[in-house]
């Protein structure tokens, strides 16, 4: 399952995905398919939320795609052309851009990113369409191309600047936050999809991401109104302390409800009978007394 925050902690969007599919097709889904106010226009993601085709699609849709890339130095990166030679990172380039697949192909790799605009096909089934490597599918290696230059442009951001590295980080541990947050919401079963029909799987996630929201949403505003509170007291708050405070909370919250046992209370009486319905065949309902309740359950 695949899942996108926005800036405010909120899921707004959730998929399934098959097992053992790469999970960055599937990242850009929410073109079509999400509803929200709010549509980003930056994504943050792991290693398996990037590719060199996703980073290509993402330009042309106008995303600015910035995962959190494990071993980003296996990757390589590509020069603009062979003549060109940089002071002190030149050993890092090992390849070459071909423009001129982009430049011939980049009207129907545009035509492509309309279509997802414009809703006709998901992200996730073109690039799984174009993920065949089959030598002659040429869109596929403009996509490529094209999203070889942009992640190159990308690590280089991401290795001169330390506040993209930061953000970065903090922007991958929010999900993760929040993951275990939606986990902790759903303690029935474990967290564990019991069910078998894909309906019934949408109808568990989302209802547990609704949940999970309506959660953060009560600790924003607890958290606010003790803010208020400590202010109005006149205490002043820390302003790195305030920036640690996490709405993915849970120690406050009881899961289970609150049971209030009252040792005092007295029962009320039985009553004095109890009308038993007689079988069919025999005569109607006959009343037995409370007294011989027992004895019918001795035989």
């Amino acid at each position: 399952m695949r899942e996108r925050l926005s800036d405010t902690y909120i899921a707004l969007f959730s998929r399934f995905i098959a097992c053992g599919a790469w999970e960055g097709n599937h990242i850009l889904d929410f073109v079509t398919e999400s509803r929200s106010a709010l549509q980003p226009d930056t994504l943050h993601a792991d290693t398996q939320g990037q590719s060199a085709p996703i980073f290509g699609l993402a330009h042309l849709l106008g995303i600015q795609l910035m995962p959190r890339i494990c071993n980003w130095q296996d990757l390589h990166f590509y020069r603009p052309d062979k003549a060109s030679r940089y002071e002190h990172i030149d050993t890092l380039f090992t390849a070459t851009v071909d423009w001129e697949l982009i430049e011939t192909l980049l009207p129907d790799m545009l035509r492509v990113a309309l279509s997802v605009r414009a809703g006709r096909i998901r992200p996730s089934a073109i690039l799984r369409r174009l993920g065949t490597y089959s030598r002659k599918n040429k869109l596929y290696f403009a996509f490529r191309e094209l999203g070889r230059v942009v992640r190159t442009i990308f690590l280089l951001n991401f290795l001169s600047s330390l506040e993209l590295r930061h953000l970065i980080q903090a922007a991958t541990n929010k999900s993760e936050l929040f993951n275990k947050c939606a986990q902790w919401t759903a303690f029935g079963e474990s967290g564990l999809v019991s069910e078998g029909v894909r309906d019934e799987q949408r109808k568990l996630i989302k209802y547990n991401h609704l949940v999970s929201n309506l959660l953060i949403f009560h600790t924003i505003a607890s958290m606010t109104r003790a803010l208020d509170q400590m202010a109005i007291e006149g205490i002043a708050v820390d302003a790195d302390a305030l920036a640690n405070l996490s709405p993915y909370q849970t120690e406050h919250i009881n899961r289970f409800g609150h049971y209030t046992l009252n040792f005092a209370r007295v029962p009320a009486p039985l009553p004095s009978q109890i009308a038993v319905p007689a079988p069919r065949s025999e005569a109607p309902s006959v009343a037995i007394s409370a007294q011989e309740v027992p004895q019918l359950a001795d035989v």
